[in-house]
């Protein structure tokens, strides 16, 4: 390897930041997790989980450092308050850690596959690893809590049928067909990531002091509720079932346990994740009003995205990435 191929690449400088902001957000949330769960078998596991978002950290300096690259500024202790009571019930934070994980499967997925350096991509390779330890821990105490409600299930076909009628995927007016695995599947997950999303903006806006965030979270608040409502009518008008709500697993603490930059960041993050799932559902998906109604939550995420954004510019929360060198001025 020459030289040049040593150095980190644009997508590696941008994967690696990201992952950094990533897991010192993690790190403050489950110490404030740690301070105030009393269930045994979370505490334990979020535990594991800390010591792993701390490695992933300490490796991350080590690169940036070797790279004499500016150490992000990311999430410190000054982002959470230990001393602030729960915000969640334990069982919360236990579906939370479950769905976070699923975040990270994705986004070592993409890094690994955008990065050169062999040192990196064993880097991210470790991470999935992570990843899905946590994924399945949290999973099997779910499932062992009966916290866990999976995704509708539907009857075997006899036999494999072709789609003979382009009506299947064609039809704009007249009576819908019904949805079928693949669209009622990515229907259930978007809607259990919009549920976890509303409960956290929720519980964000009842502790947070500044206006320009509240307003914010109840922008985020209004999208996210608009789009339950919508994909839950859609599966009931199947005799489907859709996830529980997590609204009544917000406490009634006023009390912050996290800084306003770390909930923002948090919250515009949700809904940045969520258009990436919309992505997914939208391109899978063959009846046009599903596809017609990913496209539109898209957009309001990415309005959403938007304004968490601006409040972080506007308090100098955010950043700024590397740039291109201006030839023209040099």
């Amino acid at each position: 390897m020459n030289a040049e191929s040593k150095r980190l690449t644009s997508t590696e400088i941008t994967s690696l930041c990201a992952q950094y902001h990533q897991d010192t957000l993690a790190v403050c949330v489950a110490k404030h997790v740690l301070a105030t769960v009393t269930d045994a078998d979370i505490r334990s596991l979020f535990a594991f989980s800390l010591k792993l978002s701390e490695k992933h950290i300490e490796i991350l300096t080590a690169i940036f450092r070797a790279e004499h690259f500016p150490l992000p500024n990311g999430f410190t202790d000054e982002d959470v308050d230990l001393h602030a009571p729960p915000l969640f019930t334990d069982s919360f934070w236990l579906k939370y850690l479950h769905d976070m994980t699923i975040h990270g499967l994705s986004g070592y997925g993409i890094s690994f596959s955008v990065s050169v350096r062999r040192d990196i991509r064993d880097y991210y390779h470790k991470c999935n690893l992570d990843a899905m330890e946590i994924y399945n821990r949290s999973l099997d105490l779910l499932l062992a809590k009966n916290l866990y409600v999976p995704a509708p299930y539907f009857l075997n076909p006899k036999k494999q049928e072709p789609i003979t009628d382009l009506s299947y995927a064609l039809d704009f007016v007249g009576k819908q067909r019904l949805l079928n695995a693949n669209e009622a599947g990515n229907i259930y997950f978007n809607l259990r990531k919009s549920m976890a999303t509303k409960a956290l903006l929720i519980a964000f806006k009842q502790v947070s002091k500044r206006k320009d965030v509240k307003k914010v979270m109840e922008t985020g608040l209004d999208v996210a509720h608009k789009h339950i409502e919508l994909y839950s009518s859609i599966m009931h008008e199947e005799n489907l079932h859709t996830p529980p709500l997590l609204d009544n697993e917000i406490t009634t603490s006023t009390h912050a346990p996290f800084s306003e930059k770390l909930m923002t960041f948090h919250a515009g993050a949700m809904f940045k994740v969520a258009i990436t799932y919309y992505a997914t559902a939208m391109t899978t998906s063959m009846r046009l009003d599903i596809v017609g109604h990913c496209e539109a939550c898209i957009l309001r995420d990415l309005k959403v995205a938007g304004r968490c954004s601006e409040v972080m510019i506007k308090n100098g929360w955010i950043e700024k990435p590397p740039e291109a060198s201006d030839r023209k001025q040099m």
